[in-house]
């Protein structure tokens, strides 16, 4: 195991990693840090000092019947947990753990029980037992705490504990809950400094150094700057220091703009400061090359072995617009007014451009964070620091990849309940892995809405729809309607409705005719917004001719209602009022309305679970991928998913011998994998009722398509299907669903979701395909068994999601009938298994 890194509950870094024989002296000197109590409550005794057998023992670990973590604050040992399996093969082992007296009530006893049961887990121990005394309350509380069934038992003075370790919803629950507080509050402490040690300002007020000085100092941030120059007294009107630690002032924050070279010199004194982290603005790092990579990684270990976070390198800076606050420590001069919307930036330049147009629309900011290089602080941190943030209530993205996509969609079912998250996402990727197409726009889209996240495309719809969240209620329904004083915009709109999935309310358009005055058109407004069957209004102006009014000087703007439905709006004369989004053109106002109302849907709908599945053995699904690769009849049956057996053959006599151990009537198919399902080729033969006329269809297709052939008995004809698992680059592995057949297979006819599947997703995938209606009973057909076909796709999703060495898997075709569906194909692509980042213990 190699050393990762953990935030403690006050957001703070530390390292975690197996113990070694080389940790005898700092374990040592660990223990003399320790309190007579905490050496009593941990050893029952005094044990003032470490006998040299018990050394050797503590720090001589086989890692796996006997394992032990440490964890480094800094260069320093400060805490110890470890398991000792119960005997040869015994499914239980003794858990313990000490932590230093100064790193106490911070929650590193959590961390490393984390870490302890999944290292026991994997290699077959299932319970944990230890012994506490009872004066211990702290030790107690961190097992109790952490979802466990813990069983206690009291005898001869000790509180004996006992309980199952695997993962569970309440364990997971608790894990993510800290995860959650604990990254939060590291971007906390970025966001809300006491003070601020500015490195890399000249004192000639030139470069990227004095910039940031100078929109720090002139943003009015209330607490302290401090320049941090070699030797000058002054720096920008402010006294500056040779180091932040001889400012004598609290620094919470670095922001620093020196060459690369002199980057890790300053995390060490930022660091002496007690700085909780660092925003690095220089460029030179993972953007450059390879050796500028060396650095970056080099940077964030030097700040994580020093407790601190890092935005950047290569980035724009963070701001904070609370009145409290008003922290601007970017390359932005001015910031957007304050407001209620955060924004996170993974680049610079659109940063730049973002905070640009959001000033010219109007459009509030909370706090805005530019990650740049993203080496360290991500657009999921921001996440987990936005869900708590009073202050923000519109969350908005611009994504070049994910990290973490697992973590991302996660945190953002949870948070898009509360506030809505706006993504403008890069499709920019890699292609996906196997043979499968590449996800296009549509199916990103697709798996952006699984987890309630409006993806958008460009700058401007990231801000249209981030206006209309802002100073909007969210649309009860798709019931949209168009009030104008022009019939050809009050149409263009209808029809812009249409185009986007809405529905343009009964009784509209309303044209009031270009010579109907401000009252008129108010009250057509009123009207609409009062109106039931509305559930959003769109309002649109255009200037009367000359002559045409007999008030040319009315305010129709004022006339917009201020209802409790949503309003948009697209005059071509005047202003709106502040509180009504406002857009240059009929079709952007509409596709704002239209992406927040399928939020707004997907927030009506119940979230969906993951429900229990009979006959699902992981174990046995492991075991079917084997070292040569995969077994896809064992390892679809571990899930329970049964294929029609299919029976090789080479030759005619071969043909009819499998076709008299399946059974009559068969069908013949040829072998290879791209023609299985060729009817229209003509390499599938049906209903061949005896030996004579499997003879006559072997001879027939053999020399067209090959001598290798599939018998497969006969099953009850259906609707054709095609299941696929893709690992895509940017989401992980996602399951496909759609129609079988050379059209829907042309036309991409696909639908797609991530996993882990929900049931909700399930349902959502057999029902969205455009040719979906099929199985729904078109022009008289009896409907499929739907239930049947979701319970496959679920098994799908939970297989990809337990079995991460399962790279691709195809179901094709799989026949869906009233009575349930038949798997007759299956071919599976297994290697190395894919990583799963948003698995196991917490880590950063």
């Amino acid at each position: 195991m190699t050393t990762v890194d953990v935030l403690l509950s006050d957001g703070t870094t530390v390292q975690l990693r197996q113990i070694r024989a080389d940790d005898a002296t700092a374990i040592v000197a660990m223990h003399a840090r320790f309190s007579e109590r905490t050496r009593y409550l941990r050893y029952f005794s005094p044990y003032p000092r470490i006998p040299e057998r018990d050394l050797k023992r503590f720090v001589t670990v086989d890692h796996r019947d006997r394992e032990a973590f440490v964890v480094l604050a800094g260069e320093r040992i400060v805490a110890v947990g470890r398991y000792e399996r119960l005997g040869p093969a015994s499914p239980e082992a003794e858990v313990a753990f000490v932590v230093e007296d100064a790193y106490q009530g911070r929650g590193i006893g959590s961390v490393l029980l984390e870490h302890l049961a999944d290292a026991a887990g994997r290699h077959g121990i299932a319970h944990f037992v230890a012994e506490v005394l009872p004066a211990n309350g702290t030790m107690l509380r961190v097992f109790a705490d952490f979802g466990y069934q813990v069983q206690r038992q009291y005898a001869d003075g000790v509180v004996h504990l006992s309980f199952p370790i695997a993962a569970t919803e309440a364990t997971l629950e608790v894990q993510r809950g800290r995860e959650h507080r604990t990254e939060a509050r590291s971007i906390a402490r970025l966001l809300a400094p006491r003070g601020v040690a500015v490195y890399g300002a000249s004192t000639t007020g030139q470069g990227v150094g004095a910039a940031l000085l100078g929109h720090l100092r002139d943003g009015g941030f209330g607490g302290a700057v401090v320049p941090v120059h070699p030797s000058a007294a002054t720096v920008a009107g402010l006294p500056a220091y040779p180091s932040a630690v001889d400012a004598g002032q609290d620094v919470d924050l670095a922001v620093v703009a020196v060459a690369p070279e002199a980057v890790t010199e300053v995390v060490q004194d930022a660091a002496r400061a007690g700085a909780h982290g660092l925003v690095v603005v220089s460029a030179g790092f993972a953007e450059s090359g390879p050796a500028g990579a060396a650095a970056q990684r080099a940077l964030v270990r030097a700040a994580h072995l020093a407790g601190m976070r890092v935005v950047g390198p290569n980035c724009l800076g963070v701001a904070n617009t609370d009145p409290a606050v008003r922290l601007n420590a970017t390359l932005a001069p001015v910031l957007p007014a304050a407001g209620r919307v955060g924004v996170f930036s993974q680049s610079g330049a659109f940063g730049v451009a973002l905070l640009a147009e959001a000033s010219r629309r109007g459009l509030g900011l909370s706090s805005f964070v530019s990650a740049g290089n993203r080496a360290d602080v991500s657009g999921n941190d921001l996440l987990q620091y936005w869900q708590d943030d009073p202050g923000t209530d519109v969350i908005t993205l611009y994504l070049e990849t994910f990290g973490n996509p697992r973590k991302f969609a996660r945190l953002a079912r949870r948070i898009g309940r509360d506030k809505p998250v706006v993504a403008l996402a890069s499709l920019a990727r890699p292609p996906g892995v196997g043979d499968a197409p590449a996800l296009d726009a549509a199916a990103v889209s697709a798996l952006f809405a699984q987890s309630g996240v409006i993806r958008v495309d460009t700058v401007a719809e990231l801000l249209d729809v981030g206006v209309l969240l802002a100073h909007q209620p969210l649309p009860a329904g798709r019931r949209a309607a168009v009030v104008g004083n022009s019939s050809a915009l009050t149409g263009l709109a209808a029809t812009a409705c249409a185009a986007q999935g809405l529905v343009v309310a009964d009784g509209y358009p309303h044209d009031v005719g270009p010579s109907a005055g401000a009252a008129a058109y108010a009250a057509a407004l009123a009207a609409a917004a009062a109106d039931e069957r509305v559930d959003a209004v769109v309002a649109v102006f255009a200037p009367p001719l000359p002559g045409q009014l007999t008030d040319p000087e009315a305010d129709f703007a004022a006339a917009l209602p201020a209802a409790g439905k949503p309003v948009v709006a697209t005059f071509l004369a005047g202003r709106v009022p502040a509180g009504v989004p406002a857009y240059p053109s009929v079709e952007e106002a509409v596709r704002a309305l239209a992406r927040v109302t399928r939020y707004a849907d997907w927030l009506r709908r119940p979230p969906g679970a993951l429900p229990e599945l009979a006959g699902v053995d992981r174990s046995a699904g492991q075991a079917a991928l084997g070292p040569d690769g995969a077994d896809p009849a064992a390892l679809l049956g571990a899930y329970g998913i049964d294929v029609v057996e299919s029976v090789p053959a080479g030759s005619a006599d071969e043909a009819v011998a499998a076709g008299e151990r399946l059974g009559w009537p068969v069908a013949l198919k040829a072998a290879a994998p791209g023609l299985r399902h060729r009817l229209d080729l003509g390499a599938v033969r049906l209903d061949l009722a005896d030996a004579a006329a499997l003879r006559r269809a072997y001879q027939e297709v053999a020399p067209v398509f090959g001598a290798e052939v599939l018998v497969q008995p006969m099953v009850a004809p259906g609707v054709a299907c095609v299941v696929e698992l893709v690992e895509d680059p940017a989401f992980g592995p996602v399951v496909g669903f759609g129609l079988g057949g050379v059209a829907t297979e042309l036309l991409g006819d696909r639908a797609w979701r991530a996993v882990p599947l929900t049931d909700r997703d399930a349902a959502e995938l057999v029902d969205e395909p455009r040719a979906a209606p099929l199985l729904r009973g078109h022009r008289g057909a009896a409907p499929v068994d739907r239930a049947a076909l979701v319970d496959l796709l679920m098994r799908v999703g939970r297989l990809a999601d337990e079995q991460p060495r399962v790279r691709s898997l195809t179901l094709n075709p799989v026949l869906a009938r009233p009575d349930g569906v038949s798997v007759l194909h299956a071919t599976v692509g297994a290697g190395a298994a894919s990583p799963r980042p948003d698995t196991g213990p917490r880590r950063l």
